[in-house]
This record gives structure tokens, C-alpha cells and sequence, in this order.
């Protein structure tokens, strides 16, 4: 119905109803006023002599009763070759005697219809939404992690020339020493970002390792940028990184007031708001265009930063930027 006045919202059943029990109109006389039919009209009527007013309101399809639906042994059956053996609805249904397409339904309903949704380790699901989880305020959760990228030869890679002229591109650096096979090494750029579990906030930086000093440098610097916008970190999480395991990291957290807590093993969908920034990251910013060199996609991720944080909306947050839930931010005075 287009609008919340339109003849057979809740509103118009109720007037409709009340026009033939209540003030004794004919069915005839309000179908026509109405613009209904008389079976329409007795319908609403008789609903409002059962239930009153709260029978006005639109009720389940579904039926009381199912006597085809798929018996609960088989719903237990097809998820357990899901999770522990990894099995399409096919192969499935081949064990089970079903029909494909019902072990598919089956599955649509579980939420596991695609293997990405489960882990790869455990045969857990893991877009459950019993699983998701969000601190009350920014600076009571920090994300961090680390990226690693191939460097970019001049004149562009694979992924935008093709192998031949990737390669091409790739034995120009001819100044670097060679690995195997006689390739030549370009290196390796190390993204180090932190995102806030709050409010979404990102900080990343770019080197060329990821070393434990590299990574206490960044994290000082991403705490003082979270500090000037009024954000103070309470705890960080980390993967287990030999550079989060440090005495040296956690000697210089503890200097700063924040405490530390790592993933479990082969777990990182614990620290997934940082590993889908990672995602976005690369789909936005490192193989979102042609970059030339190294150096220009470098110089192009303060750009996407800002935009990450200010313009773009994130469906986490009810599609609004990063920067709407933090407060206290020089230059907006909420």
C-alpha cells in the first residue's frame, strides 16, 4: 500500500469494521463507501468481533501446520555434512535421499548456503549474527593489524598490464638483488592500520617491514592521532604477529595505559573489523586503479583514508562515515 491512509491499511480495517459492527451500517452500504468488497468488508468485521482493534493488523502466511516440511533429523543430518565435511547441497542430498533443491532451502534457512560463511578451521559459522559484537564507545576496543603488500614496478603490474608486460615492467629493477628463477625483488609494503570497534575510525601507515619497533612506532603515533580526536584507547587487539609478542610492544602499551589482548590461534574473524578494512583497503585503494609506481599508490592512501573516514558510509553503522560516532572532534563542537 502506498501510504499509512490508504483505504485497507490497519486504520481503514479498523473504520471499516467499526462502520458495520459498532454503528450499524449494511456490508453493502460500507463496501460501496469503502470502495471494497462485501466479502472484504465481512471479513474485517468479523475479525473485529473476535479480536477488536488488534485484529486489524496483517498476520503470518505460514500455515499452523506443515505436514511436508523436512523432519528435524534431516535438518541436523544436512547441517552436519555442511559444517564437518564441507559438502554441496549435491553431494548432500545424495547421502541424505533428498532433493537437491531442499537441501538447498535447508541451507538458506541455516544461513550456511555458502562455504565462505563458515570457518575454514572449525566448520563454525561465522555470520551468525549472535556472533557480532560492538564496544559501547570508541577507544574501548582498537583493532590493529598489518597488511602486506607486493611493491608496484614502474610503469604498472600483472593486474592491470597482463603477465607479459607485468613482467616486463618487473625486470626493469634491474638494481635490486634477484631471488629465484632470476626475478628481481621489489619488496614488500607493509600497511599498519588500527580501527577503532566503536565507531569504525581508521588510521593506517605504510613501511617497509614489520618489525616490533616499526609497530610500536605506528601504534604512538596512531594513539596521539585517535587522542586529538578525542578518543582515549582502553585495550588493543592483535593477532599473534611475532611482532605482538614482543616484550618490547607490550612494555611500550603498558607505557601508555593500555592493556592487550591477542586472537586465539587460526581465529582472525575475532579481529574482523580490521581484516574487512584490509578487504575494503584493497578494493578501494591498492588494485582500485592504475598506479605507475610504488610511490604514487603510496602518496594516493592518505586521500582514501580521509574519505574512508568522513564521506563513505559504512553499513556497520547504519551507512554513516566513521566520523559521526565520535565526539568531541576539533571543528564540529557535539
Amino acid at each position: 500500500m502506498p501510504h499509512a491512509n490508504a483505504c485497507l491499511t490497519p486504520r481503514g480495517r479498523l473504520r471499516i469494521a467499526q462502520a458495520v459492527i459498532d454503528h450499524g451500517w449494511s456490508q453493502a452500504r460500507a463496501a460501496e463507501r469503502f470502495q471494497c468488497s462485501r466479502t472484504t468488508v465481512r471479513r474485517w468485521a468479523a475479525r473485529y468481533q473476535t479480536d477488536g482493534p488488534a485484529g486489524m493488523a496483517d498476520r503470518s502466511s505460514r500455515p499452523h501446520h506443515s505436514p511436508a516440511r523436512t523432519p528435524a533429523s534431516l535438518v541436523r543430518q544436512i547441517v552436519r555434512l555442511r559444517l564437518r565435511q564441507r559438502l554441496g547441497p549435491v553431494q548432500i542430498a545424495a547421502r541424505a535421499g533428498l532433493a537437491p533443491s531442499t537441501v538447498h532451502r535447508v541451507l538458506v534457512r541455516c544461513q550456511l548456503n555458502r562455504l565462505a560463511w563458515c570457518d575454514r578451521a572449525t566448520g563454525e559459522p561465522v555470520r551468525a549474527p549472535i556472533r557480532r559484537y560492538e564496544h559501547p564507545a570508541p577507544g574501548a576496543l582498537v583493532h590493529v593489524d598489518i597488511k602486506k603488500l607486493g611493491n608496484i614496478p614502474d610503469g604498472g603490474g600483472h593486474r592491470w598490464h597482463g603477465r607479459v608486460a607485468g613482467e616486463r615492467n618487473s625486470q626493469a629493477h634491474r638494481g635490486r638483488p634477484r631471488t629465484r628463477h632470476g626475478r628481481p625483488n621489489l619488496g614488500y609494503a607493509y600497511v599498519h592500520a588500527a580501527v577503532d570497534d566503536h565507531s569504525r575510525l581508521a588510521y593506517a601507515e605504510i613501511h617497509d617491514n614489520e618489525t616490533a619497533a616499526t609497530a610500536i612506532g605506528f601504534y604512538q603515533r596512531a594513539h596521539a592521532w585517535y587522542a586529538a580526536r578525542g578518543i582515549t584507547i582502553q585495550r588493543v587487539l592483535t593477532d599473534n604477529g611475532s611482532c605482538y609478542c614482543s616484550r618490547a610492544w607490550r612494555t611500550a602499551l603498558n607505557g601508555l595505559g593500555v592493556s592487550h589482548r591477542r586472537t586465539r590461534p587460526r581465529r582472525p574473524q575475532t579481529n574482523g573489523k580490521v581484516e574487512r578494512f584490509n578487504r575494503t583497503m584493497l578494493g578501494e585503494w591498492a588494485y582500485r586503479r592504475l598506479y605507475t609506481s610504488e610511490a604514487a599508490r603510496r602518496a594516493a592512501l592518505p586521500a582514501w583514508l580521509h574519505i574512508y573516514n568522513h564521506h563513505r558510509p559504512h553499513t556497520g553503522i547504519g551507512g554513516h562515515p566513521p566520523i559521526t560516532r565520535c565526539t568531541n572532534v576539533p571543528g564540529q563542537y557535539t
